[in-house]
């Protein structure tokens, strides 16, 4: 990202930077909201229950973002002992992604409505450049955080779709060796190897798929 600000790019580092922070946001939101539906106010308790940007940003991984293009906010805080139901960090870990579709798709589909009424302001470039960022952020961040690799959503929600036998196995090699594994994708990705593309390519083409004012 900070190669937009030395290419001179100011308006597309300005919206890009706010799409990502907006989207990180909701996505934390999202878990503390739900851990909060299932008995555990762990998160709220914390200040974490909020759509202020400020209780959910890490400052490194916002530097990370900037100058790496990966980055992370804080984890949202969890007490299983709490939870009313047995499969509530299942549903938890799930919301996070979940938040970001439904305000990819909401966003998306007011702006198209709000330009086909006509409306001046939505359609301005600073404006229509944000609305598309964010929808391509937020679908990008769902689907990254749904890959089952440790510590992203998805290595959560693996076990309950894996066989009984197996996922107890699998859980402790994915919290052993999940985070190196992400880490080395990301590295790989950042020196230019195309790691990652398809994840990018897969985000773009889910845009027709949430598109339902025409």
């Amino acid at each position: 990202m900070i190669a937009l600000i030395n290419q001179g790019e100011y308006v597309l580092f300005a919206c890009l930077l706010a799409a990502l922070v907006a989207s990180l946001t909701f996505h934390e939101f999202g878990h503390a909201w739900v851990a909060k539906a299932f008995g555990d106010d762990t998160a709220e308790r914390a200040g974490r229950l909020s759509l202020n940007p400020m209780v959910h940003l890490d400052l490194m991984g916002l530097a990370m973002v900037v100058f790496l293009g990966f980055g992370y906010a804080k984890p949202v805080p969890t007490n299983p002992y709490k939870f009313s139901r047995p499969s509530a960090d299942l549903w938890i870990s799930v919301a996070g992604p979940m938040m970001n579709l439904v305000l990819a798709v909401v966003t998306w589909n007011v702006f198209l409505a709000l330009a086909t009424a006509g409306v001046e302001f939505v359609q301005t470039p600073a404006v229509a450049l944000f609305v598309q960022l964010l929808v391509f952020v937020n679908l990008l961040l769902m689907t990254f955080n749904l890959i089952p690799i440790a510590p992203l959503d998805g290595h959560y929600i693996l076990p309950y779709v894996l066989p009984p036998s197996t996922r107890s196995r699998i859980t402790y090699l994915n919290q052993r060796f999940g985070p190196l594994l992400l880490l080395s994708l990301i590295g790989l990705s950042i020196i230019g190897i195309p790691i990652l593309d398809r994840l990018l390519s897969f985000a773009h083409s889910m845009v027709p798929w949430i598109t339902f004012v025409g």
